[in-house]
């Protein structure tokens, strides 16, 4: 049998497990779109970022929104990858551009299931592969899988070239992590692994690694860096527009403490929406699962990196708090320690909080697209 096919055969549980817990997750949304008279299409494709993305795939960039109190929100912010696809996909097949955003992103997110499957099941094992891609499809903020969103996407490109990383493949780690970096800002963090990992392969072998190793290092960054250096040349500041065009959007990195005010301030009001207090929580326990993974799991440098970099991106960056458990949701191996706990556990407690995860994770998807009044 083919070494691809082999590894696909392997990872056929758990694709089948996550494809089963999205459908039904889509269709809990659908059941109770159609009850409040809401097209589950339109939710899907059209809602938020996936506006932004789907008016960049059919009329290019140049469109940028002006508020009253001074604030611009261009569509320079968003990444071109993915749009770009989108846009590639609705020329070839007879469908608007939101239904091919919303094939790319299921195909992504089957493709990046897989992915991650073989990452876990070489650093765990099979069972612990298995359970992670299923909590990864139970995720309370799942839903963005399932929507013409980036992070189907990102996150494929992120879990193969970890793969590739572990099985001493540059090149093809390089080239992944390239693409990745022209999906999301966040992508840089899959850069961050593959230099992590050459530098720890050029120590061992005292620099005589070859080739390989130097040029997968060099091609990691193009992608993120291409982007943001061109964004900077068509707004006049070749280094810092990008980062102009993200403040546009009240996007910065300031260590937290944008982030450590909202917070503040939340508590401070007293009740507030719901996915303000779920944000809280989920980057919260992500914090915790990172210190579990480092501290107690102890997984190959570039995985740590990567979710490192995730997590550090996420916590330490300001903005729309709201969004911040989908900046998390690439970083997939912040579930390891709970993968790993839930295949030691008795049969019946592992299925009580699988079912448990099913009806958060259904319900706060129809919960955000439906009812809440947040930006996802």
């Amino acid at each position: 049998m083919p070494r691809w096919r082999a590894s696909l055969h392997r990872a056929a549980p758990a694709l089948g497990l996550f494809a089963a817990a999205r459908l039904t997750g889509t269709l809990v949304l659908a059941l109770w779109a159609w009850h409040v008279g809401r097209s589950p299409r339109a939710l899907l494709a059209k809602s938020w970022d996936s506006d932004w993305y789907t008016r960049i795939a059919a009329h290019g960039y140049g469109r940028t929104l002006f508020w009253p109190d001074g604030g611009a929100q261009s569509d320079l912010a968003f990444f071109p990858l993915y749009p770009g696809l989108v846009r590639a996909v609705a020329s070839v097949l007879p469908v608007a551009y939101g239904t091919a955003g919303l094939l790319l992103s299921w195909l992504a997110a089957g493709a990046a299931a897989w992915g991650i499957y073989l990452v876990t099941e070489r650093i765990a094992g099979r069972p612990a592969a298995v359970v992670l891609v299923l909590l990864w499809g139970l995720l309370p903020h799942a839903v963005v899988l399932t929507m013409a969103y980036t992070e189907p996407l990102m996150t494929a490109f992120a879990a193969w070239a970890l793969y590739a990383l572990l099985t001493r493949r540059w090149l093809l780690a390089g080239a992944l992590a390239s693409l990745a970096g022209l999906s999301r800002p966040n992508g840089v963090a899959v850069a961050c692994a593959v230099l992590a990992a050459v530098a720890l392969e050029l120590w061992r072998r005292r620099g005589r690694a070859g080739w390989r190793p130097w040029a997968g290092a060099a091609l990691a960054p193009v992608g993120w860096a291409s982007y943001v250096l061109w964004v900077g040349a068509r707004r006049g500041d070749l280094l810092g527009g990008y980062f102009a065009v993200q403040e546009g959007w009240t996007s910065r990195f300031d260590f937290g403490r944008g982030a450590l005010r909202f917070v503040r301030d939340m508590v401070a009001k007293g009740p507030t929406e719901f996915g303000f207090v779920m944000a809280l929580v989920i980057t919260g326990v992500g914090v915790l699962l990172f210190a579990l993974l480092a501290l107690v799991e102890r997984p190959p440098l570039p995985v740590l990196v990567y979710t490192g970099v995730l997590v550090l991106i996420t916590v330490g960056g300001s903005g729309f708090f709201e969004s911040k458990p989908r900046f998390l949701l690439p970083a997939f191996p912040l579930l390891l320690p709970a993968a790993l706990a839930l295949t030691r556990a008795r049969p019946r407690a592992a299925i009580l909080v699988v079912a448990g995860l099913a009806g958060l994770s259904f319900g706060y998807g129809v919960y955000v697209l439906t009812l809440a009044r947040m930006a996802l």
